[in-house]
This record gives C-alpha cells, sequence and structure tokens, in this order.
C-alpha cells in the first residue's frame, strides 16, 4: 500500500531528490514550496506524514508545526518530521516542544530519511510499518488508561493529546512500570533513531507527556525522575 507524505520544502530541487528518492520506496509525495501552501494541502492529502522545513520564508517550521498541532480531529495528530539546517539544539527542543516527531539536520543522506520516516509509521503502525500485536491492549493505572490498539490515553475519562512518538514512549514506560529506565534504554524500548551525546529529546518529551497525563507536572506522581539515572513509571497510581 502507498504511503502518502507532505513534504513542506522551499528547496525546489531538495524536494524534487527527495520526492524520486522515496517514491522508489512506495511513498507518494506532495511538495508544498512554503508554510501556507502547505497548511492549504493538509486536509486535501491527508498525509501519514509531514516533512518540515524549518527555515522557510513566510511562517517558518515552527509556526506551522504550530498551526497543525492545532487543527481539529486527526489531522492535529499527523506525524512530523522536522528538517533544520541549523546547528542550535535549541531549535530541535523548541520544535519537539511543538509537538515534532523527530528530526533530521541537513544535509542527510536519503537513506536516513528513509530509515527515519519507516521508524514513525512503524511506531504509528500505518503503513509501512509493522504494528506489534499484544494480548491485553489496554494498560490501566488507576485513573490512567493507554489503549495501545485504539493509541489513545485517557485520564478519568478525559483524553490525552500525544504525538505519535509520546505515546510509543509512554507505552514503553508503562510496560515497564517499576523499573528505573535510563534514557538509552527509553530510546532502545522504542527502537527509534539512535540517542545522540547530551540530547535533550527524551526530556522534551517527557515533559510534554507529563504535561498531559499528571494533575500537576511539576510534582509528577505517574512519571518520576530518578536523579542522575532516568525515568521510573509508578506502578501504583491513582
Amino acid at each position: 500500500m502507498t504511503s502518502r507524505l507532505l513534504m513542506i520544502e522551499d528547496d525546489t530541487r531538495l524536494a524534487q531528490m527527495v520526492t524520486e528518492y522515496l517514491g522508489q520506496s512506495g511513498f507518494e509525495v506532495t511538495h508544498a514550496g512554503h508554510g501556507e501552501a502547505g497548511l492549504e494541502q493538509l486536509p486535501m492529502v491527508q498525509p501519514e506524514l509531514v516533512i518540515l522545513d524549518l527555515m522557510m520564508p513566510g511562517i517558518d517550521g515552527l509556526e506551522v508545526c504550530r498551526r497543525i498541532r492545532a487543527l481539529p480531529g486527526d489531522l492535529a495528530r499527523t506525524p512530523v518530521l522536522m528538517l533544520t539546517a541549523k546547528g542550535d539544539p535549541m531549535d530541535r527542543i523548541i520544535g519537539l516542544e511543538l509537538g515534532a516527531d523527530d528530526y533530521l539536520p541537513k544535509p542527510f543522506e536519503p537513506r536516513e530519511l528513509l530509515a527515519r520516516i519507516r521508524a514513525v509509521l512503524r511506531r504509528r503502525g500505518d503503513p509501512g510499518g509493522a504494528a506489534t500485536t499484544r494480548s491485553t491492549p489496554v494498560l490501566r493505572f488507576g485513573s490512567l488508561e493507554i489503549d495501545r490498539d485504539a493509541r489513545t490515553v485517557q485520564v478519568a475519562g478525559q483524553t490525552c493529546e500525544l504525538t505519535s512518538y509520546q505515546f510509543d514512549l509512554l507505552v514503553a514506560m508503562a510496560e515497564r512500570a517499576g523499573r528505573v529506565l535510563t534514557r538509552d534504554q527509553i530510546m532502545e524500548a522504542v527502537r527509534g533513531r539512535e540517542l545522540e551525546a547530551f540530547d535533550r529529546s527524551i526530556d522534551v518529551h517527557i515533559g510534554r507527556i507529563r504535561n498531559a497525563i499528571e494533575a500537576d507536572s511539576k510534582d509528577p506522581k505517574r512519571i518520576l525522575t530518578v536523579r542522575g539515572v532516568g525515568y521510573v513509571f509508578a506502578k501504583q497510581q491513582d
């Protein structure tokens, strides 16, 4: 089955190269040359994933990502892979805070882009990835309910908004409730990209998850920090 992708990128030559390369791997890529055009194309294309350039004329990739996450319904949960030409890690952190699922610095190898796209889709369970099956699809911890098949999270019956990657991080920790996990172990559990030295992306994502599922994200009761080690997902919760 062909997976639809939307690439929002002002570099026409790069977009053409990526479109041709990904087309050989079964992806149908629609190209938008700037942010406004990409937002207009999104509801028409209904892509499985958006490849989003950070630096563009007009509205930049951060603003586009912010607007995508503010859209109604399923469009707001469309996975976003952000491309950045900047070396400043703060741009990556801001992108992740806004809801991007992954990022890839320019210049990049097309094979790495393909691998990251497949990893995001695999975590989401969309075409291009292999979803895993489990005997117990729903995890419950007090008022917190995680439905692995429906890919939804609720606290006291209220739906929590998480990106695809954040959902998988939450599931990885919940399946290992009570175990202290290092950042490397969490990354390995979701089978995503390798953790770079001093990479704060896990901390950013966990902060977002806490905002969604904790009564008070500054005094978390579900995802606890183990100083100098990592995190632990509490077995006993209200």
